[in-house]
């Protein structure tokens, strides 16, 4: 099966985005599944996510026309478009990385979501979209921030293998979901990084 690596070129993709995103949303997965599988928590909105993959396209696999998985770019200029993440980009505009503070570094952005459809998991899919996101915009950004659900298993130990590693922890003190904020360095070589 052939796996074509790129980014967000047309509308018809943000569609397709939007389309995996809701199928495998929290609130349409059984829980049994999601321990196993995954999920995603957060429902973009359509025109939100276009201006987004206009500004700062996101990494997608295709295959023969289909959606295999999508790894959203989400620039900090975008914060305040997304409701659900304001707090998130607070708690990242309060921590420090290496001695020096997100707040004071204009060259990271939110990997806003990444998501892998049923029936190509298992085939490098993860690691190629966040390879792809690397390879177009390591050169304006130095790393890329993301917080993961620590009840998605699935979710951590790929983005550990990909090269995040754990920047804080925190409880979320409205459900008590408990967060990791992961970071991927993207100015240090490391074992996941493929380069």
């Amino acid at each position: 099966m052939q796996l074509d690596f790129t980014t967000v070129t047309r509308a018809l993709e943000v569609d397709l985005i939007l389309a995996l995103q809701a199928e495998n949303h929290r609130d349409n997965v059984d829980p049994g599944v999601a321990a196993v599988d995954g999920f995603t928590t957060v429902r973009h909105d359509p025109d939100v996510l276009a201006a987004m993959n206009r500004a700062y396209p996101s990494a997608i696999a295709l295959s023969e026309g289909r959606l295999a998985g999508y790894c959203l770019m989400m620039a900090q200029e975008f914060q305040d478009q997304v409701p659900v993440l304001r707090p998130m980009f607070t708690l990242l505009h309060s921590l420090s990385w290496q001695g020096e503070a997100l707040a004071a570094n204009p060259r990271w952005f939110v990997m806003g979501q990444v998501c892998v459809a049923r029936e190509f998991r298992g085939m490098g899919v993860f690691d190629g979209l966040y390879h792809q996101l690397r390879k177009v915009y390591a050169p304006q950004f130095d790393f890329t921030v993301t917080e993961v659900s620590q009840r998605n298993q699935r979710s951590l130990r790929a983005h550990r293998r990909v090269g995040f590693q754990t920047l804080h922890v925190y409880p979320d003190p409205d459900t008590g979901e408990i967060w990791e904020v992961v970071i991927w360095d993207w100015r240090q070589r490391s074992s996941g990084d493929g380069t």
